[in-house]
């Protein structure tokens, strides 16, 4: 069960538990909708790396070699549905992902450069006050 405060005045209160994220997270993932496709231009201009083989040539020298500045795009997707957990210290969400690399050729060709799956758990604590709304978030070893 979920514990309302009394309301002493009239306001909007709504109560959101794990059981509706978890919910929601599985009909996204089922549904297929838990996938990006991040190509270089939708990068911020301060972003320190580029999506291009000479950037990505500093963690693989080999794909700099076969495909000299080309550019690369990356599709980002869910292998499990995302879980979340409510907790009196804040929120936990376990993300389970694959990065998919490829090189972009002239003739608009995608060739596959490298899969790395990803997992993270995750924690976050929202910060309320009379005007603000924050939070930290950081990563459970």
């Amino acid at each position: 069960p979920v514990l309302l405060p009394a309301a002493r005045e009239p306001m909007l209160l709504l109560g959101v538990t794990d059981f509706v994220a978890n919910s929601a997270a599985f009909v996204y993932f089922t549904a297929g909708a838990l996938r990006w496709t991040v190509t270089g231009s939708m990068l911020p201009r301060r972003f320190p790396l580029r999506l291009t083989t000479k950037s990505l040539g500093l963690f693989s020298p080999r794909l700099q070699e076969l495909y000299p500045d080309e550019p690369v795009e990356l599709r980002l997707s869910a292998r499990r549905q995302p879980l979340l957990s409510c907790r009196p210290d804040g929120l936990r969400l376990a993300l389970f992902g694959s990065a998919e690399a490829f090189v972009v050729l002239p003739n608009a060709t995608r060739v596959s450069a490298f899969l790395l799956d990803i997992d993270a758990n995750v924690t976050g604590k929202p910060l309320l006050t009379a005007n603000r709304i924050g939070g930290s978030v950081s990563l459970v070893g």
